[in-house]
Parts: structure tokens; C-alpha cells; sequence
């Protein structure tokens, strides 16, 4: 299924599909060469001498000697094909075998393989070639020699590069673990994963490698006579360009098309064998997430969906802490649905990763986010700011207002005012999300800089006085660190003095706790509580665990399957929890002091994202689902002060 599923995205490829086209139908007419009714390629007919294309017997001409050319062609299309084949299956073996070898050993043997190799790239490649023709003497073995090591180095600089960023992860100390040798290792754990770096490589060459090749017989350095390839066809027929210009121009046209049928054939392949580049990962993103064009014309002409800006303490999002601001909440979010787009064959189908998600966060409150893995949370709060990636993700509904002004469909400009600025955003990752080349004091400063217009100095000053103030120790001596160089609680904070660089006023704090110890789990808390409480600003946090968020956040957000569940204060929802989502969520929350409590796991999976059951996504993990519970979409249902998605809530609640 999943080759088929393959082979339908390279169809869809139509470039793709059109250099397959060509390369088969060249493969087919070389190989079938010794059987088709062609004159014999090296028979010479003084009298047929430069025939035009279209003569009686010679349906593409003759040459200089009276050959035929469509017979001359094919053959000699077979010989550059089989040539720059063999070569290209050399140089991969060879490079790939050096690759792969330096980076698993490393050390001397590293540097020994390597250091030959950058040798080699010191020369260019034709030139390197001419040099090794000229040695070893002219003639075609010889040219197929020169190609494969002009191109070694090119696999092995891929196949190692490669390599290195796989040894030393956690599956090969397993391997070896395991009891497996070095070269089981090498080649039952490492090989399958470089294998599509080599592949895509070998798909990106070989149209280099005819063409070298070409070059080579057209010198006359390759394909000696009788025998005859397109490039040395090309040589022989340049002496006759003005008289009769198909001699030459035949066995060009035959080049040209050939290595763009095979270029295109190695983009498709490209495409279909890089699992990164199949899931649309190394395609570059735009710079804010796109609008879908039917909500973009509703935006300007004002039918959108209108956020309320009034905060009411018992509306959705209200915060009984927080004040307004004369009315006005710094964020609004409103029926925000977020799509992710994948194409099977022709057809596109929607991963709904937000599905009409509204909440507001006041000045000053912490607003928590809370739910399962996949449940939308980070794509929530990715697309505040348009960091949703396009492509696939595209915004197709809904508003999200800062200070009143909609941000959907903002000119990038305005965005990048915005981001880092107004709107800061701590990652989850710090190692992932600060730039391991650069020390972490320019990290910060940077921001500073860019958004302020400050000097450089100052911004250094600026930097030191933010890492004191999220308490890195010795903040004078670690500005001049690099991230590698702190622990993770130090990054962390890091990544909150580079939120905190221009004094936003809102923070989204995408899950900063989860990889560290409770220790510094707790410290970042309070320093975020503290700076909440002293500075002013929102703070939305996105959490798995409820006992974090209860520590920090005034309110809370329920998700599950791309869908606000239920939201409400922290007190209620810990005391009094409405929706069974919710009550399951927190019985998987083990208590102090509770031994009798027992702690149960939810049973099941969420839903697919791309195929959403009708009525409750919940239902199928459901302990109180009922038929009516599956028969139509459940709305989100005012309570009171609270809201919950469930069509059970007082029987659920009693």
C-alpha cells in the first residue's frame, strides 16, 4: 500500500512523469537496438554523404561518411547510457563505501579518507578528468574510469555528512547493545537510513555523468572509432555544421533531451524517496501561514467573524483577576480553524488541527492550555503569530485580534512588528529553538536591536540585564556562552530573557517545563508567575499537566481533537470538572497524600484528524456516551460562568 501510495505522488509529479517518459522510451529504443531493422551504424556509403533528414532509406540523413544517422544514434545512444550508467554505479559504490566508513570510524581513518577526497574537489572535475585520460590514454574504458573518480567525491561528502548525524544517536548504541558487530551495524542499522541521500544523489548525477562523458568523446578522448557515442558523434559532426547542420545538431537534441528526462526522473524520485521532502518538511515555508482566499475576501469586507473585545467575566475567556484595559483584551481569539492540506494522487483532504477555537486572555491574567498530544495547542498558539507553516498549514476561519487590530491576513510587515516584540513566544525545545553558532547573549540582543534600534553595546547591556533577571548565575561570564555550553534549565531561561527583550504584552509559553527536572520546573514557573505579576503581561501557557498550569494560570482551556472541550476557572475545573474528557484528564493526576486514589489511563486513541467522526470526537473513549452522542456534531454550551462540549453535562456531573 505504501509503494502504491508512492507511485501515485510520483505521478502526480507531471514533470516527473514526462522525464520517466523519456528516459523509458530511450531505454527501450537502446536496448532493442540489436533487433530492430537498422542498417549496420558503422557501414559507409560514399555516395549517401551528407544526406539531408527526410532521404529515401535515411529517414534522419547521413553523415560525412555516408552512415546511416538514425542507426548511428540509437546505437551510439546506447554506448553514452551504459557508460555514464557503469560510472555513476562506480562512484556511488566507491563514495558511499568512504562516506559511510569515515563517519562511522572516525578519528585517523576519518581524516585520512577525507582529507584525499578534498584533494580531489581542489581540482575541477573536467580538468581532473582530461588529466587522468591523458595518463592512463584515450579510449572509452578509460573516460568511464576518469568520470567515476571525478564524481567519488561527491557521494562520499553526501553519504558521510549523513552518517555523522546518525551515529551517534540512541538506535545504534542499541544496536551495538544488542550484540551487533560493526559491520552489522554499518550495514543493517546505518545503510537503510543514508540509502535515500544515496539514491537521490545517483538520480541528481547521472544526467553529469553522460554529459562528461559526452565531453570527453567529443574531445576524442573517449569513444574511439568505429565505435560511436553522442559525444564523439557531436565532435565528428562539428566539421560539417555549415553544409549540413543535422550531423550536428541530431546527437546535441539527443543530449539535451536525454538529461532533462533523466533530471526531471531524478526530481520526482527525489521527491518520493526523501521522507522529509515527501511530507513537505525542506519545502521553504512562506513567511506567515496562509489565509484561505474565501475568509482573506471576508476579512476586507468586514464579514468575518467579529470578536467580542468586551472581557465579561462570565463570557468565554474571562479572567476575574485580570483587568480590561478600558474594555480591551491584548489577545482575542475567535473560531480559529487551522488546516493542514495533504494530497493523495489528485485529491487534497484536511487534517483540522484547530477547529473552532475561541478564547480571550485579559491584561495580566495566565490563560492554560491543556490536553493530549495532537489535540491543536501549539498549532493554536503557531498561529497567533502566522508561524503555522505553509505549506501544508493554511488558516481557514475565524479571527485573532491584538489590541483590537485582526491579525489574520496582517501585511508580513505588520507581523514582524509583532513577533518578538508585542508578541513574544517561548519554545518548548531550547536546544532546537536557539541558534547553536551564536552565543546566547547575541541571541538576546538581537531582538533588542532589531526592534528597538538600539547599539550594539547597549543591546549587550540589555542582554546581561535580562539573563539577571531570569537568574542565570554569573550572567556577566555566560553571555558569551553557547547554548551547548548551558544546561537545560539555563537555555530555558535563556529562551524566556529573549521573550522578555522588549517587554511584550503577551507571552505564549509553548510547554516550557516539560524536559526539565522538577527543580527547575519550579523555578521557571515562579519567574514566569513573578514577571506576570510584576510586569503585566498575559501569558497563555500550553501544558500537558494540569498540576503545572494550576500553579500558574487563572484560567484553563480544555482541548481534544483539534476542539475547545470545556474552559472555565482553575478552581472549578480542578473541583468540579464538566466534560468526561476533562474528569478522565485529571484522574490520570496522582494527588499527595491519596494512596486509596487510583490512577487510570483513558482507553483508546484520539480520532484521526483527516477523518473526524460526526457527533463526539470523544465518544469512542467515552465511559458515559450514549447514541445520541454520535449522531450530530456537539456544540460548546454556556454554563454559567463555564463552558463544556457535551450534551450529558448535568447527568455527567451528577
Amino acid at each position: 500500500m505504501a509503494v502504491h501510495s508512492k507511485f501515485r505522488r510520483f505521478f502526480y509529479n507531471r514533470l516527473a512523469t514526462v522525464g520517466l517518459f523519456i528516459v523509458l522510451v530511450v531505454l527501450v529504443v537502446s536496448a532493442a537496438a540489436p533487433i530492430l531493422p537498422l542498417t549496420d551504424p558503422n557501414q559507409t556509403v560514399l555516395t549517401n554523404r551528407l544526406l539531408p533528414p527526410g532521404s529515401e532509406g535515411h529517414p534522419l540523413g547521413a553523415d560525412e561518411l555516408g552512415r546511416d544517422m538514425l542507426s548511428r544514434l540509437i546505437w551510439g545512444t546506447r554506448v553514452s547510457l551504459a557508460v555514464g550508467l557503469s560510472a555513476t554505479a562506480i562512484a556511488a559504490l566507491v563514495g558511499s563505501l568512504i562516506g559511510i566508513f569515515a563517519a562511522f570510524y572516525g578519528g585517523w581513518l576519518d581524516n585520512t579518507l577525507m582529507r584525499g577526497i578534498d584533494m580531489l574537489m581542489a581540482f575541477p572535475y573536467m580538468l581532473l578528468a582530461l588529466a587522468i585520460v591523458a595518463v592512463l590514454g584515450a579510449g572509452l574504458f578509460n573516460a568511464l574510469v576518469a568520470i567515476s573518480v571525478v564524481n567519488i567525491p561527491f557521494f562520499a561528502r553526501n553519504v558521510r555528512g549523513a552518517t555523522v548525524g546518525l551515529v551517534r544517536l540512541e538506535y545504534v548504541d542499541a544496536a551495538r547493545l544488542s550484540g551487533k558487530s560493526d559491520m552489522e551495524v554499518l550495514f543493517g542499522e546505518l545503510l537503510p537510513n543514508v540509502l535515500p541521500v544515496i539514491f537521490i544523489t545517483i538520480s541528481t548525477t547521472v544526467g553529469w555523468m553522460i554529459l562528461e562523458t559526452a565531453g570527453l568523446s567529443f574531445l576524442g578522448l573517449g569513444a574511439q572509432p568505429p565505435t560511436a557515442d553522442l559525444g564523439s558523434m557531436l565532435g565528428e559532426g562539428r566539421k560539417s555544421i555549415l553544409v549540413a547542420p543535422h550531423v550536428a545538431t541530431l546527437p546535441g537534441l539527443v543530449i539535451l533531451v536525454l538529461v532533462i528526462g533523466i533530471n526531471l526522473l531524478g526530481d520526482g524520485l527525489r521527491d518520493v524517496l526523501d521522507p522529509y521532502l515527501r511530507s513537505g518538511a525542506l519545502v521553504s515555508p512562506r513567511p506567515a501561514t496562509e489565509v484561505d482566499t474565501d475568509l482573506r475576501r471576508r476579512l476586507r469586507s468586514g464579514d468575518a467573524v467579529e470578536p467580542g473585545t468586551e472581557v465579561s467575566p462570565d463570557g468565554p475567556g474571562g479572567n476575574d483577576g485580570g483587568g480590561n484595559d478600558g474594555g480591551t483584551v491584548p489577545l482575542s481569539v475567535r473560531e480559529l480553524r487551522t488546516w493542514f492540506w495533504q494530497r493523495s494522487g489528485r485529491t487534497s483532504s484536511a487534517v483540522r488541527a484547530t477547529d473552532g477555537v475561541s478564547f480571550q486572555v485579559p491584561r495580566g491574567a495566565a490563560l492554560g492550555i491543556m490536553g493530549e498530544s495532537g489535540s491543536g495547542k501549539s498549532v493554536t498558539a503557531l498561529s497567533v503569530l502566522g508561524l503555522v507553516p505553509t505549506p501544508p498549514g493554511r488558516i481557514m476561519d475565524g479571527s485573532i485580534r491584538f489590541n483590537g487590530e485582526e491579525l489574520i491576513g496582517a501585511p508580513i510587515e505588520r507581523l514582524r512588528h509583532y513577533r518578538g516584540n508585542r508578541i513574544a513566544y517561548i519554545f518548548q525545545n531550547p536546544m532546537t529553538s536557539l541558534n547553536p553558532l551564536i552565543t546566547v547573549g547575541e541571541q538576546i540582543a538581537e531582538s533588542v536591536r532589531h526592534h528597538q534600534g538600539v547599539s550594539r553595546a547597549a543591546a549587550r547591556e540589555r542582554a546581561q540585564e535580562l539573563m539577571d533577571k531570569v537568574q542565570i548565575p554569573n550572567a556577566a561570564a555566560r553571555v558569551d556562552s553557547y547554548p551547548h555550553e548551558l544546561s537545560g534549565g539555563m537555555r530555558q531561561r535563556v529562551g524566556i530573557a529573549v521573550a522578555l527583550a522588549n517587554d511584550p504584552d503577551v507571552i505564549i509559553a509553548d510547554e516550557p517545563t516539560t524536559a526539565l527536572d522538577v527543580t527547575i520546573q519550579a523555578q521557571i514557573l515562579k519567574l514566569l508567575d513573578d514577571l506576570r505579576r510584576s510586569e503585566g503581561v498575559s501569558l497563555v501557557f500550553i501544558s500537558h499537566d494540569f498540576g503545572v498550569i494550576s500553579e500558574l494560570c487563572d484560567r484553563v482551556v480544555v482541548m481534544y481533537a483539534g476542539q475547545v472541550v470545556e474552559s472555565g476557572t482553575v478552581d472549578e475545573i480542578y473541583r468540579h470538572p464538566l466534560h468526561p474528557y476533562t474528569r478522565r484528564l485529571m484522574a490520570c493526576v496522582p494527588r499527595l497524600g491519596d494512596r486509596a486514589r487510583a490512577l487510570t489511563a483513558i482507553p483508546g486513541l484520539p480520532p484521526a484528524l483527516d477523518d473526524l467522526p460526526t457527533g463526539c470526537r470523544f465518544a469512542d473513549r467515552c465511559d458515559v456516551v450514549t447514541d445520541a452522542c454520535r449522531e450530530a456534531p456537539v456544540e460548546l454550551r454556556g454554563h454559567g460562568a463555564r463552558e463544556a462540549r457535551c450534551i450529558l453535562v448535568e447527568e455527567t456531573s451528577a
